[in-house]
């Protein structure tokens, strides 16, 4: 009876080993399929995923996602090609607008010198109004193909975010005076500095200013704390979480800015990831407010 209940603690025994050693194969696999999923995703390679364990099981989880990543693969160079497609897009059709719309705003301002009646002075200042727009828009397309096309050949130096901050605000004094607008400005004295493009900067700064003045409601904060973390935040009724959230989307604008471009946020968003930093949006009790820091 003895000798029966060894033998059935050895086997007990041997089968608990077996299976241990199973368990531990198959964390290993798993372990070695998870840090090549990562890898792959990140780098762009044909490699495909490989196992050190001969176990059918894991062997064929590892091939669904090695299938899976051609996929991926695929979609990411039709994506990248199609980005790059619409690069040069942009970037030609800001060439061929700008020279016609020089050409028509010239003769524009001929016109405009001429003796006239109400109805084509009317009709003037509407063909005018619509020039401006198409104008802004070629701008802020070339603008934003010069942005995308240089992304690597930023100017980095060491900028005092107080002073080009401080200066863009400055800039927009007689904009916030039409608008009866008075900036509740918070800047921190320490001085803020941080290895940045400093035009790129004022151009960020400038492009938020523009955007609090198309929606205020006749309010705006700004914020530069120690830390360099940035808000910039106004009232604006006319908005509501759906398109705040599409703000930074290229070409969209909204009702309430009819003289948007919708390229301004997209070219800010583009300029501050460029710098290593970060840009957000939110919007909350009728507040519409941008958060950027550089670390």
């Amino acid at each position: 009876m003895e000798l029966w209940l060894w033998v059935s603690i050895g086997i007990l025994v041997a089968i608990i080993i077996a299976l241990s050693v199973k368990v531990h194969i198959l964390q290993k696999s798993a372990k070695e399929i998870e840090i090549a999923f990562a890898d792959r995703l990140v780098t762009d390679t044909n490699i495909l995923i490989d196992i050190s364990s001969r176990d059918k099981h894991m062997r064929r989880l590892a091939n669904a996602i090695n299938e899976q990543l051609r996929i991926l693969r695929t979609e990411r160079r039709r994506f990248q090609q199609g980005d790059l497609e619409l690069k040069h897009a942009v970037t030609n059709i800001s060439h061929d607008l700008r020279t016609p719309l020089t050409a028509i705003c010239g003769y524009l301002e001929l016109l405009e010198q001429e003796e006239k009646s109400e109805t084509i002075t009317r009709y003037l200042e509407i063909i005018r109004d619509r020039t401006d727009i198409l104008t802004q828009l070629s701008e802020d397309l070339f603008r934003y193909s010069v942005i995308i096309s240089t992304k690597d050949r930023a100017i980095r130096e060491p900028v005092t975010i107080n002073t080009v901050l401080e200066e863009s605000i400055a800039a927009f004094y007689s904009v916030f005076a039409e608008r009866n607008i008075v900036p509740r400005i918070q800047i921190s004295e320490t001085k803020v500095t941080r290895m940045l493009d400093r035009s790129s900067l004022s151009r960020v700064f400038s492009n938020l200013i523009s955007n609090a003045i198309k929606y205020s409601d006749g309010d705006f904060t700004v914020i530069l704390s120690e830390n360099g973390e940035m808000r910039f935040s106004n009232m604006a009724s006319g908005l509501d979480e759906l398109q705040a959230a599409r703000l930074f989307d290229r070409f969209y604008t909204v009702e309430t800015a009819r003289k948007s471009t919708g390229l301004g946020l997209a070219i800010s968003k583009t300029l501050v990831e460029q710098m290593n930093g970060t840009i957000s949006a939110k919007y909350e009790n009728g507040r519409l407010e941008f958060h950027i820091f550089f670390p």
